[in-house]
């Protein structure tokens, strides 16, 4: 009995849990949903007429990184969304997981300096920019939510084993 309470008592914390649930992960959605909205508007309007006056090298360069912006983007919003439906009780998290198999946040290379970082429109790198911060922070959250630690909620815990032990010992079981 008091075994069972012990490990009740010093059970891992799994921050990521904590976070999802949090207004830091309603703060986050909010940005990414934005962030989709922002950049939808400016590569149909200003973004559209700033391409056209760029050089051949340019313009493919500017259709490379949209593509590349769009694409983060949409497997950025398909996380949150994910997660969203989980946090709300709409979805299980094995079903999230099984979605979220379908999710990409990692390898859309984009090299943010040089000669043909700099021929890209001012607003459009700073979106590419701010997409890769946020990019950044969702893979965080998500391997704190799904990493190997998150996922073994019976992870093994060497003090927990000693402190059994102990109480084994003393004759408070």
């Amino acid at each position: 009995m008091a075994e069972e309470a012990i490990d009740e008592a010093s059970a891992p914390i799994v921050f990521g849990r904590h976070f999802a649930h949090s207004d830091t992960f309603r703060n986050l959605f909010r940005e990414g949903m934005a962030l989709v909205e922002e950049t939808a508007a400016y590569l149909d309007g200003d973004g559209r007429a700033e391409s056209r006056e760029l050089s051949r090298g340019g313009s493919l360069g500017y259709a490379t990184e949209s593509m590349r912006l769009t694409t983060r983007l949409m497997q950025i919003a398909s996380w949150l969304l994910l997660q969203r439906a989980v946090n709300d009780g709409e979805m299980s998290r094995e079903q999230a997981v099984q979605e979220k198999a379908k999710v990409r946040l990692r390898g859309f290379g984009t090299q943010t300096e040089g000669a043909g970082w700099e021929d890209l429109p001012l607003r459009l790198r700073g979106l590419i920019e701010h997409s890769i911060r946020l990019q950044e922070r969702v893979i965080r959250l998500d391997d704190a939510l799904y990493g190997p630690v998150a996922f073994d909620d019976e992870v093994e815990n060497p003090v927990n084993r000693q402190i059994g032990r102990l109480a084994r010992a003393f004759g408070r079981d």
